[in-house]
């Protein structure tokens, strides 16, 4: 990470809200918190302000550094920054953990203040629809009314497209990138396989896994290979593994091949540091987000009262979340007459080709985000 395009040494933030949050699904927060951090500046009249939204594993520390020797930057870091697409010199930007996460926003790990224990699997379900509502909180909170943008990738992205059907008038554009209106059967499929491997681990206890000192490991590191496996593209994994032994045939179970060695660390690496009730939740909002749903599955009506211009991206190889699902949110958008440009691009690593330092990519972000005016328009 250079010097001279980084947002460097950054900090977290907590935002503490006492006034309850009714959710979607039934449940209430009586209280929560939001961890967050910011880049840039925000300029006088509050019109430089972007959000990132994150996706399932995903988390507020967005972009630098927390320490100096930290071995990584943010997971966004190489979007972020002065002079990078999301250029720091002109936007304020904000990212932030949901509710239901494990990085300091409340969530199943957090005390709930009625028993003074974790809340565990008293945890409420939680959906895309109560994440935007709680991020448009701590917009008011931080006095910014309208927002430049909203940018989101996956299920970031099914947040930005949420932020305008519900607050139609405090976002000037969306950037929706490797989304989808809704899963298809087939994600759907692959978020309950994870769940279930979550739910049946031995050490799951019901959601309630706390009080015994335990973590459902097993689970969780079987939900994230499952995951690893949807997220990168067939040539990706041929290019980076192929058929590759560690150190020839040994005919047994045991790790044999590369790319084993590769999931079953990834699986550890997640196991070790993500919340297992949070796992649970994060898919489940996946699986229920249909804005269509209350207008007989039709988007165009459910889009019909967006307001916010629109960039919508897509990768060719990423087959989770595929063109052809991006194309159905700019269809409805042109339905519409709204203003939309979509760029589908031709890319190698899959679903998590969002998350990669693509020249093309990157360009066409940075062209478009460096059209939108600051300052006093609006």
């Amino acid at each position: 990470m250079s010097e001279n395009n980084s947002v460097g040494i950054v900090a977290p933030k907590t935002a503490h809200f006492s006034e309850p949050l009714a959710l979607k699904g039934g449940g209430v927060l009586p209280q929560f918190d939001l961890v967050y951090e910011t880049y840039g500046t925000l300029n006088a009249d509050k019109s430089n302000a972007v959000l990132i939204c994150h996706a399932l594993s995903g988390h507020h520390h967005v972009a630098g550094k927390h320490h100096e020797s930290d071995k990584y930057a943010g997971w966004w870091d190489n979007m972020i920054g002065p002079n990078k697409p999301l250029d720091t010199n002109k936007f304020f930007v904000i990212g932030l953990n949901n509710i239901g996460g494990c990085h300091g926003s409340t969530g199943p790990i957090s005390i709930n203040p009625a028993t003074s224990q974790p809340w565990g699997s008293a945890f409420p379900i939680i959906t895309v629809e109560d994440w935007v509502n709680s991020q448009a909180r701590l917009m008011d909170r931080l006095g910014i009314s309208q927002l430049a943008a909203v940018i989101g990738g996956s299920l970031g992205g099914m947040q930005a497209l949420q932020w305008t059907i519900a607050f139609p008038g405090r976002v000037r554009y969306a950037l929706v990138i490797a989304s989808a209106p809704n899963l298809t059967a087939q994600n759907m499929a692959f978020n309950e396989v994870a769940r279930q491997a979550i739910i049946t681990d031995p050490e799951f206890h019901g959601g309630d896994y706390y009080a015994h000192g335990v973590v459902p490991r097993r689970g969780l590191r079987i939900a994230r290979m499952l995951g690893h496996i949807t997220y990168l593209s067939d040539d990706v994994m041929g290019e980076k593994f192929g058929r590759k032994l560690k150190d020839g045939i040994k005919y047994s179970f045991d790790v044999e091949f590369e790319m084993e060695s590769y999931l079953r660390y990834q699986g550890d690496k997640f196991a070790g540091e993500f919340d297992a009730n949070t796992y649970l939740r994060m898919t489940r909002a996946l699986d229920y987000y249909d804005p269509a749903l209350t207008f007989g599955g039709d988007l165009s009506k459910a889009l019909s009262q967006t307001k916010a211009k629109f960039l919508v991206v897509s990768f060719t190889s990423d087959w989770r979340f595929s063109p052809a699902r991006s194309r159905e949110i700019v269809k409805a958008l042109l339905d519409n007459e709204s203003t939309v440009s979509y760029a589908e691009v031709t890319a190698a690593h899959g679903h998590d080709a969002f998350l990669m330092p693509d020249k093309h990519y990157h360009a066409i972000l940075q062209t478009y985000l460096g059209s939108i005016e600051v300052g006093d328009a609006k």
